[in-house]
């Protein structure tokens, strides 16, 4: 932990979102802290999109720091099928989580956005000066228009009320607990699902998407959660700041990757009739090395672990495929 003699320590942790990969591994991390309370409620004990709901759980628990993990999410078809429920939805969890912590005399907030907040066409890597510099990427405008709020409303209540509230965004996280869906998952774990499944049938290739020359970074989400606990005891944190390596490869490299950690021996072929996105994404991590954290694991060890995890939960039913 960072906390130090000028910045009281955590008692009591709220982390709304407990059950998703981000909030699973931030429990991971603080339970080796026996000095926090780690405090969850699922859906069922309180809906984040319900004020009043929200409102009595912070009365009657009165955590003194939270992190705001929860969120809507889908993939690209998700995303602009339905803006409505995207942009409703993650605007009111911010706003619930956030104005109700301010109520209750929460000290420390932390918030949780992602890089796609930032312009389609901006600069890489990402600097957090680019937010609001230019248009967004159109396919999922309304989730990055809910976290931009989230991230304003947080900046705007330590402006105008002098709390600890501010925000994180990280890059493309990966890890266990992954998001497994054929369909709407996100390019990793779906590349090592296809993989897998090709070497459990014995097929002779697996065909990716695009060229597989955009450039990606990923982190590893129990990175993300040493960064979140490290932000939220931080003395004088920045309004919102990366959370990444920095470090980027192609999307055919990581196939490369991920085929040798399954130990799929076929042909990997590229598909340069589909789309291949922006050419590269990756985080300028400079602010956050200031503040003194860096990433420790690295993509390589992350895919074995990953791939533990995964056949670990396929072998317990535990997979999630949303």
């Amino acid at each position: 932990m960072n906390a130090n003699s000028t910045n009281p320590p955590i008692h009591r942790l709220f982390v709304a979102g407990h059950r998703g990969m981000v909030g699973d591994a931030i429990c991971r991390n603080v339970a080796t802290d026996p000095s926090i309370e780690l405090l969850t409620a699922g859906r069922e004990v309180v809906d984040l999109c319900d004020a009043e709901a929200v409102d009595a759980y912070y009365a009657e628990n009165r955590p003194d720091a939270v992190v705001v993990a929860a969120a809507k999410v889908g993939g690209i078809f998700a995303n602009s099928q339905y803006p409505v429920q995207f942009m409703s939805d993650n605007l009111k969890i911010a706003v619930n989580c956030i104005e109700s912590a301010y109520r209750h005399g929460v000290r420390r907030l932390l918030f949780l956005g992602s890089t796609c907040i930032y312009p389609r066409d901006a600069a890489q890597p990402l600097v957090e000066s680019a937010l609001l510099s230019g248009p967004l990427e159109s396919t999922n405008e309304a989730y990055a228009i809910a976290k931009i709020a989230g991230l304003k409303l947080c900046q705007y209540y330590r402006q105008q009320y002098g709390v600890m509230f501010h925000s994180a965004m990280p890059t493309n996280l990966y890890g266990p607990g992954d998001n497994y869906h054929p369909e709407n998952s996100h390019v990793l774990p779906a590349l090592l699902r296809r993989f897998h499944e090709a070497k459990e049938e014995g097929t002779d290739s697996v065909t990716i998407w695009g060229s597989g020359s955009p450039r990606r970074e990923f982190l590893y989400v129990d990175d993300l959660a040493a960064a979140v606990m490290h932000l939220i005891t931080a003395v004088e944190p920045p309004d919102w700041v990366n959370v990444g390596t920095g470090e980027d490869l192609t999307i055919l490299e990581l196939a490369k990757k991920i085929a040798a950690v399954v130990g799929f021996e076929g042909e990997i072929k590229t598909d340069p009739t589909k789309p291949d996105g922006t050419p590269r994404k990756v985080t300028d991590v400079t602010r956050i090395h200031k503040l003194g954290w860096r990433h420790q694991v690295e993509l390589d060890q992350g895919l074995r672990q990953t791939y533990t995890s995964f056949l670990k939960e396929c072998a317990e039913s535990t997979m999630r495929q949303a």
